[in-house]
């Protein structure tokens, strides 16, 4: 096993840093490989699944080692960074491997299957002195930044509500693919952690995690295991509210997102943004107006066109700038967690019939998963 590396200010990163893949095989590597190769400062030197079939997806790199096995992988290597691509109940172990053995790490999202394992990853990249970090690209998407940069800004207020919804529809076809999706033994949850964590982690990301979580999951047409609907009403401190909803039943509309606070609101559909501007904020004009029904003046911008998709490539590229610089990525472990943790709180809310606080209870949260696994097991 590979001596432990800490690093200290002394430490200097060679100009190009030499990547691993683990999971290679994976159906989202494709756009791993094509961002890493545009990289600067980025190499790919390894690449390990556990299917060897998979080295046909690096066949072409003379340079790059293909392993079946990842502790060898990283004793031969030595990568400087290890990028997780592997089913997410196996990112805890890999990651702990990789920061154990001194490589940095970016994992696919979600970052784990529960909120304990990402503490413990969170604690060893820690202790290691590595950089961990969750490839939620989409926060790099025109979208996401021009909400980011308005909530950040005040430009729309004290928000009061959110609601964000992302239907994935999928059919009995799909989870025939591949035997431990939507299970609890192989997947540890359905659509919350498969198909949502890109609009949780939305949610997280411009506002944080909510104190109060009601959740609701049901199976209503798969017959899986695991939910393939979520919904869920949050609540912030300070008096925000929000509603999540996802689910895999339901046509893909795109993502819906409504943004309300006290100088202004913003809606999307899909890729389109309106924004409406209230004069004055509606705290001062609900305390002054003298007419009962008197409304603000409003002012209606031109909508705006803002994908809120963005490829890897942004990702890669912020995660070397970051490691040279010393500082953190866009989404760094704890950025990376919290959108778990709110999938984690949605789902003991409902499985408790009871709203859930936040922190998540992580003890009753895995003893919950634990029954469902157990259960499973003996079916």
């Amino acid at each position: 096993m590979s001596t432990p590396n800490t690093v200290t200010n002394e430490d200097a990163y060679p100009q190009t840093l030499r990547f691993a893949l683990v999971g290679v095989g994976a159906n989202i590597a494709p756009q791993h490989l094509q961002a890493l190769a545009g990289t600067h400062g980025a190499t790919l030197v390894a690449a390990c699944d556990v299917n060897p079939a998979a080295a046909e997806r690096v066949a072409a790199a003379d340079e790059v080692a293909f392993y079946t096995d990842v502790q060898r992988m990283l004793d031969d290597a030595a990568p400087d960074v290890v990028s997780v691509l592997t089913p997410h109940p196996f990112h805890e172990a890999v990651a702990l491997a990789a920061l154990e053995a001194g490589a940095h790490v970016l994992v696919e999202k979600p970052i784990a299957v529960t909120a304990s394992e990402a503490d413990a990853m969170i604690a060893a990249a820690e202790r290691y002195g590595r950089t961990l970090a969750v490839s939620f690209q989409h926060r790099f998407s025109p979208l996401t930044e021009r909400l980011k940069a308005w909530v950040e800004a005040g430009e729309l207020g004290d928000v009061t509500r959110v609601a964000v919804s992302e239907p994935w529809l999928r059919t009995a076809a799909y989870f025939r693919i591949a035997s431990w999706r939507a299970t609890w033994r192989g997947e540890g949850g359905g659509v919350l952690l498969n198909q949502a964590p890109h609009a949780l982690d939305l949610l997280t990301y411009l506002f944080g995690l909510p104190a109060r979580v009601s959740g609701l999951t049901r199976t209503l047409r798969h017959g899986t295991e695991c939910e393939d609907t979520a919904h869920a009403l949050l609540e912030w401190d300070g008096g925000a509210v929000g509603y999540f909803g996802s689910s895999t039943t339901e046509p893909e509309t795109g993502r819906r997102v409504e943004i309300v606070g006290d100088l202004g609101q913003v809606r999307v559909d899909g890729d389109t943004v309106w924004r409406t501007d209230y004069t004055p904020g509606l705290r001062e004009h609900a305390a002054s107006d003298p007419a009962p029904f008197g409304q603000p003046r409003f002012e209606q911008r031109e909508p705006l066109s803002l994908t809120a998709s963005a490829s890897h490539a942004p990702v890669y590229a912020d995660l070397v700038a970051a490691i040279k610089d010393r500082r953190s990525p866009r989404c760094d472990g704890r950025g990376g967690r919290e959108s778990l943790e709110l999938a984690n709180a949605i789902a003991l809310s409902s499985w408790l019939e009871r709203p859930v606080t936040l922190p998540l209870d992580r003890a009753a949260y895995d003893a919950a998963l634990e029954e469902r696994r157990a259960a499973s097991a003996v079916g």
